[in-house]
C-alpha cells in the first residue's frame, strides 16, 4: 500500500512536470479536505504530515482544554493536556495527534476534487514562472489549432496564442507546421497564464540572427538598429565591436548561407544589412542602399536630411510604394527628402538668381539719380493720370448722331433692270430647262472573249491613228476666220 502510494506521487510529478514536494503538497492539502468534513468540527484546525518515505499518514487536530470534554473532536482534560504538555492550563490549546482509522466515500471524492485543483494551480503557476522572466525570447512551437483571428502553438507546458495583429503579413498557416515566434507578453487569467507570441515584432530577426551568427551572440558584432515591415523587407544596422571584423560579411556568411538561414525561416523577407556609422550623413547614405547617394544635407533645427541621388537613382532610392525611404526614416530616426540631382540643381539656381538681380539693379538705380542731380540726364516728366480729379467734373461732349448706312438687300435698283431680272427669274423655273442634253452613250461592248490576236491587231490600228492624228490636224475655214 505505501509502495503504491509512493509510486503514484512520482508518477503524478513526472506527467505534471512538477517536484515532488509540490504534489506532496497538493496530497496533503486534499486528505485535510476530505477528514475535516466527516471526523472534526468544522471550525476546528487540523493539519495532516504525510512520510515521504513510508507513505504513512499523521493528522495533528487543535484541541481545547477543558475540565470535563464535551465534545471529544475538539475539547481535551486537563489530565490528557498534560500528558502532551506538561505546563498545559485550563483553555489553552493542544496540537494532539487524531489519525482517523478510515474515510468515507464522500471524503475520498472531495480528496480527488482537491488534488486536481491544487496540482492545475501548481502547474499553472510553474508555466508562468517559466515564461514570465523570457518576454523577448524566441521559442519554437507547433500549429495545433487554427482560427479565423488567431492561432495557437503548442509551445509543450502550454498553448501559446498568435493573434492575427502579430501575425506576418502574406504567411499561411498549416496545422503540425513548426515555427519561430518571439514571446510577446505572459499575463495571469483565471484559465492560467496566457502566453502571446508574435511574428511580425522586429525581435525576431535580432534572434535569429543570434542563432545563425556566432560573432553576433559573443558580442563582436553589435546589432544597432532594426526596422522591419513583417513579410515584406527589414533593414538592419550593424556595427563591429573588434578591428578587423568585417559585421557585414559576418552577417551575410560566406556565399550568403547564415542570411539565406534566416531568409528562409521568415518565409522570403528580404533583408537589409547595412553598415552603422556614428555620422549621421553617412550612416543614413548606407542606409538607403542598394541606391547611390551623391549628397546629403542635414538640417540644424529640424530632425530633417535632404538627400541628392542621381536621376536614374531616384526610383530606387525611393523604392517601391516608397519602402526603401521609409525604413531607412526608420532605422536611423531622421526624416529623409530625397531629390534628383537635376531637380536640386534647378532649385539651387532659382534661390540664387533673385538675390543676383537684386545687385545688380540697385547699383544702376543709384547711378540714374546722381546722373539726373547734376544734369547729364534729362529729367523725366511724370506721367498724367486718366483718372478724375476730385472736385472737378469732366465735360461732356454731345456726339451727333451717324446715319446708318443701306443694307445689300436695301440697294436702289433702277426700274427697268428690275423688270428684266424679273422676267428671267419667271423663265427659268427648272434646272432641266437650261441643261443640254446629254450625250449619247456608247454600246456596250460585248462580254465575248476575244481573241489575242484580234486583240493585238486592233491595238495596234488605234496606235497607228492616234499618231496620224497628231501629225496631221486639219483646220476648217470656219476654224480659221475665228482665228
Amino acid at each position: 500500500m505505501k509502495s503504491d502510494f509512493l509510486l503514484a506521487i512520482t508518477q503524478l510529478s513526472a506527467e505534471k512536470n512538477l517536484p515532488g514536494e509540490v504534489v506532496l503538497a497538493a496530497v496533503e492539502a486534499a486528505l485535510v479536505s476530505a477528514y475535516r468534513k466527516d471526523n472534526y468540527a468544522p471550525g476546528q484546525n487540523i493539519s495532516v504530515k504525510v512520510d515521504p518515505n513510508t507513505g504513512s499518514v499523521q493528522v495533528w487536530a487543535e484541541k481545547t482544554v477543558v475540565e470535563k470534554p464535551g465534545d471529544r473532536r475538539c475539547e481535551i482534560s486537563l489530565e490528557e493536556a498534560r500528558q502532551i504538555n506538561p505546563d498545559a492550563q485550563l483553555d489553552d490549546v493542544v496540537v494532539v495527534e487524531a489519525t482517523p482509522s478510515n474515510a468515507g466515500r464522500i471524503a475520498a471524492q472531495t480528496a480527488k476534487q482537491v488534488i486536481l485543483q491544487r496540482l492545475h494551480e501548481a502547474e499553472h503557476s510553474a508555466i508562468f514562472e517559466e515564461f514570465a522572466g523570457r518576454e523577448g525570447d524566441i521559442v519554437t512551437g507547433l500549429v495545433q489549432r487554427i482560427e479565423p483571428k488567431q492561432v495557437f502553438v503548442d509551445l509543450g507546458r502550454t498553448e501559446a496564442l498568435l493573434p492575427v495583429s502579430e501575425q506576418a503579413f502574406g504567411e499561411r498557416y498549416r496545422i503540425g507546421q513548426r515555427l519561430k515566434v518571439v514571446i510577446l507578453d505572459v499575463v495571469k487569467t483565471s484559465r492560467g497564464p496566457r502566453v502571446v507570441v508574435s511574428r511580425s515584432h522586429p525581435g525576431l530577426p535580432r534572434r535569429l540572427f543570434e542563432l545563425e551568427v556566432p560573432e553576433v551572440s559573443s558580442g563582436i558584432v553589435d546589432i544597432k538598429s532594426i526596422a522591419r515591415e513583417a513579410g515584406s523587407r527589414s533593414k538592419v544596422a550593424v556595427a563591429a565591436n573588434q578591428e578587423g571584423v568585417d559585421p557585414v560579411g559576418c552577417c551575410v556568411g560566406l556565399r550568403g548561407i547564415r542570411i539565406q538561414n534566416i531568409v528562409n525561416e521568415l518565409n522570403g523577407e528580404k533583408i537589409d544589412v547595412v553598415m552603422w556609422n556614428s555620422d549621421d550623413a553617412a550612416f543614413i547614405a548606407n542606409a538607403l542602399s542598394p541606391a547611390q547617394v551623391s549628397r546629403v544635407e542635414l538640417g540644424d533645427e529640424e530632425v530633417l536630411a535632404t538627400v541628392v541621388v542621381p536621376d536614374r537613382q531616384l526610383s530606387l532610392a525611393i523604392g517601391k510604394e516608397g519602402q526603401n525611404v521609409r525604413l531607412a526614416a526608420r532605422l536611423t530616426g531622421w526624416k529623409i527628402d530625397i531629390k534628383s540631382a537635376s531637380a536640386f540643381e534647378a532649385e539651387r539656381l532659382e534661390t540664387a538668381q533673385p538675390e543676383a538681380e537684386v545687385a545688380v539693379a540697385t547699383p544702376v538705380v543709384a547711378e540714374k539719380a546722381e546722373a539726373a542731380s547734376e544734369g547729364e540726364l534729362p529729367v523725366e516728366m511724370p506721367v498724367v493720370s486718366e483718372e478724375p480729379v476730385a472736385g472737378v467734373e469732366k465735360a461732356e461732349v454731345e456726339e451727333e448722331p451717324v446715319e446708318a448706312l443701306p443694307s445689300l438687300d436695301d440697294t436702289f435698283v433702277p426700274p427697268d433692270v428690275a423688270e428684266v431680272v424679273e422676267t428671267e427669274k419667271s423663265r427659268l423655273r427648272f434646272a432641266e430647262d437650261i441643261m443640254t442634253s446629254a450625250p449619247a452613250k456608247a454600246k456596250v461592248q460585248s462580254k465575248k472573249k476575244k481573241k489575242k490576236g484580234d486583240q493585238d491587231k486592233e491595238g495596234k490600228d488605234d496606235t497607228i491613228a492616234a499618231r496620224k492624228g497628231r501629225r496631221g490636224v486639219d483646220f476648217s475655214l470656219d476654224d480659221e476666220e475665228g482665228y
